[in-house]
């Protein structure tokens, strides 16, 4: 045990610690590294800081709009695949081919279509619709974000959900046609019951990918957050503290915050949705 107790030591619970140290510090960047103990002032200064509240609050929206999202439309397609449609190893290709794309790749291709003279307006035009700023405008510059990601990651779990449903005993379906039950009641009573250990998972690690949201914002508003911060994260924000602003022990206590979120929202969820199933 003691090589991987080494890699986690070095590579986790070091930088952690020292995370933590430098969120109680002032760290003067520029010349030597000084280190200046404030307490919890970092902490305090959470509470007040707008652009805390502004990035909380957009994550939170992102998260709640894209987990159940890409949940629900990766368990649909796996049901869809998994159902013997024809041509369905082609199909598996198709779907997958967002989730081996690069996200900074995926991110352009999706500003291009955005942007006022790109594919989206196009469209629009030659239907006699009204154009619109998709990348300006603070109301809906999230949502595009929120519409790209769950096109990337829902076939991720949609794989997820194949790979379980492949196992589920087709005896429990049989016995179900015996007693005269309908598509829509086997999926009911039959396939959601014994997937709930594989959409606790799935929506677990949705949540922990969705609150560390940093590439697409980063890339869409180019590092600022933009427009009028309706694309500002909290990873994003941590960035800008640290590499803009030069405030290292700011940023750390951000990150603190970010993980006791992410923290104590999947142990919420694994006490009222794990149980005993798990």
């Amino acid at each position: 045990m003691m090589p991987s107790i080494l890699v986690l030591g070095c590579f986790v619970l070091l930088p952690i610690l020292y995370a933590a140290f430098l969120s109680l510090h002032k760290v003067q960047l520029l010349g030597a590294i000084k280190y200046q103990f404030t307490g919890l002032q970092n902490y305090m200064r959470l509470l007040e800081d707008n652009e805390v509240a502004i990035a909380l609050s957009n994550t939170v929206q992102y998260v709640a709009v894209v987990v159940p999202t890409q949940t629900i439309l990766a368990l649909v397609l796996a049901i869809t695949l998994n159902s013997g449609i024809r041509g369905q190893g082609w199909w598996r290709i198709i779907f997958f081919l967002p989730t081996i794309t690069s996200s900074a790749v995926l991110t352009l291709i999706f500003m291009w279509i955005y942007r006022t003279n790109g594919l989206l307006n196009y469209v629009l035009s030659l239907v006699r619709l009204p154009t619109y700023n998709w990348l300006g405008d603070p109301l809906v510059a999230l949502k595009g974000i929120m519409i790209m990601n769950i096109w990337s990651t829902a076939p991720f779990y949609m794989l997820i959900y194949l790979a379980a449903l492949q196992d589920v005993p087709q005896s429990l379906y049989e016995a179900a046609d015996l007693d005269g039950a309908n598509g829509w009641e086997k999926l009911l009573h039959i396939t959601i019951p014994v997937l709930h250990p594989v959409t606790f998972f799935v929506v677990v690690v949705g949540i922990i990918g969705t609150f560390q949201l940093f590439d697409q914002s980063y890339i869409f508003s180019g590092g600022t957050g933009g427009p009028d911060n309706a694309t500002l994260t909290l990873v994003l924000l941590i960035y800008q503290s640290v590499f803009r602003n030069l405030h290292l022990g700011y940023a750390a206590a951000i990150a603190f915050l970010l993980a006791s979120i992410i923290m104590t929202v999947t142990l919420i969820q694994q006490k009222i949705f794990g149980g005993e199933r798990m």
